[in-house]
């Protein structure tokens, strides 16, 4: 058996313009997926999920899965899940040759799934390192997130970027435009994170925003305004200002909003967290609920975002220096 974990993210800025060619700029953060790959002796697929916030299931199969399992979250995130796995294992067998193997596979994750802290790219790099060195090969980590890459890119309909899946497999801060995909040097962020326990459907949020920027010339100019931002970001990032990066993630958040991704719980733990001191404070992913990134050196947010409704966790979380970890 062959066990490996990979980290969540968070978006500093970016997300949804990095679509379409903008600068991105996520961190990888210390909540992981864990996944154990074992061969089998015949060609089924066994996926069994310890958390995915999917209340745990297990099904396996031969093709297509037989029937839904039965866990309390909605269809299409329950496709979503099981499309990672299923196109995860198509690369580790692409990449093996191994047409015909079949695996048991064990998922446990820390990451809220379709919360915008990159549940699906850690599972993904993690499947496909653990599957591939099941069978005895071992990627480099450009290729492992190239493959990964490509796992999300089938199961988002096309419409994935790199930036998650690189900064899973590589850790610590990243920047991605378009293919071009490099590590940044970060200070210490001072990174809060609020969760309003619910998820947002990413191809559903992708093709609203894709909608909009194609029927609206305003649209696609704010497309272009997030990637402006990011771009100042980077500078701030690199001199260490982190009250800058805090502005700017104000401005992205705003921006965010405007095409139509945030919605009224975000918005109040957004609101919540600048009023209580934080130097800036955004959405992080695609959107429609999940989680909110802020930056405080102090305690003020965490308490106030434990106190705003809506909110149902509020934590602090440290940059994954990390990527891909090779546990067994």
């Amino acid at each position: 058996m062959a066990v490996s974990s990979a980290p969540g993210k968070v978006y500093l800025f970016g997300e949804h313009a990095v679509v379409y060619g903008e600068p991105a700029v996520p961190c990888a953060i210390e909540l992981r997926a864990r996944v154990d790959v074992e061969q089998r002796a015949d060609s089924k697929l066994r996926v069994h999920a310890e958390d995915l916030s999917l209340d745990g299931f297990t099904v396996e199969y031969a093709g297509e899965p037989e029937g839904r399992p039965d866990v309390d979250v909605s269809e299409s995130l329950l496709n979503a899940a099981m499309g990672y796995v299923d196109s995860a294992i198509e690369q580790v067998r692409s990449v093996t040759g191994e047409d015909d193997v079949g695996f048991d596979v064990t998922i446990e994750s820390d990451i809220p799934l379709g919360a915008g802290l990159g549940s699906s790219a850690a599972v993904a790099v993690a499947a496909i390192d653990a599957g591939t060195r099941e069978l005895g090969t071992t990627l480099e980590i450009d290729d492992l997130a190239e493959r990964a890459y490509r796992t999300e890119h089938e199961v988002q309909g096309g419409q994935a970027s790199r930036a998650d899946t690189f900064c899973s497999a590589t850790g610590g801060a990243v920047r991605v435009e378009g293919d071009d995909c490099r590590s940044l040097e970060a200070p210490e962020l001072p990174i809060v994170i609020g969760f309003d326990g619910g998820a947002g459907d990413t191809g559903e949020l992708v093709a609203g925003v894709r909608g909009l920027r194609e029927e609206y010339d305003f649209a696609a100019d704010t497309v272009e305004a997030i990637g402006d931002i990011v771009r100042r970001g980077e500078d701030a990032l690199a001199a260490g200002d982190i009250e800058e990066l805090g502005r700017l993630m104000d401005f992205n958040h705003g921006l965010l909003s405007a095409l139509g991704v945030s919605s009224r719980t975000l918005d109040s733990m957004v609101w919540a967290a600048r009023d209580a001191g934080a130097m800036g404070a955004k959405l992080t992913g695609a959107g429609g609920g999940g989680c909110i990134v802020s930056l405080d050196n102090t305690n003020e947010t965490e308490t106030a975002l434990s106190y705003t409704p809506g909110c149902e966790d509020a934590f602090r979380a440290e940059l994954a220096e990390t990527g891909v970890a090779r546990l067994e």
